[in-house]
């Protein structure tokens, strides 16, 4: 019981100087993610959606005359972790649209 008490103590005393501690070392990174955030994140412009048909066009195109075999691996292995990614964020609307991970309320 004791030992506890010391404990308690101890974080009372240095509670202030470990919470400006944290609040110092997140600041910048916050800013950091919070800039990423803004621009990642944010629904494509009218501009942007007629340069992502033809992106995926340029697609159909590229494996329908076997382009997509003449790839690197680093760079196969980015576009399925993109696609990964895409597919996952679909699931994740799912599971938050449904109020659940399996059925739906009927």
């Amino acid at each position: 019981a004791k030992a506890a008490q010391g404990l308690v103590q101890r974080l009372v005393q240095r509670g202030p100087e470990l919470f400006g501690a944290a609040v110092t070392y997140s600041k910048p990174r916050l800013a950091k993610f919070w800039y990423y955030a803004k621009v990642e994140l944010a629904p494509p412009t009218p501009a942007e959606i007629p340069r992502a048909i033809d992106s995926m066009k340029g697609l159909v195109r590229a494996f329908q005359t076997g382009r997509l075999t003449q790839i690197t691996v680093k760079d196969a292995l980015r576009n399925g972790l993109v696609a990964t990614e895409v597919l996952m964020w679909f699931y994740i609307g799912e599971i938050i649209g449904k109020g659940g991970i399996i059925g739906y309320n009927v």
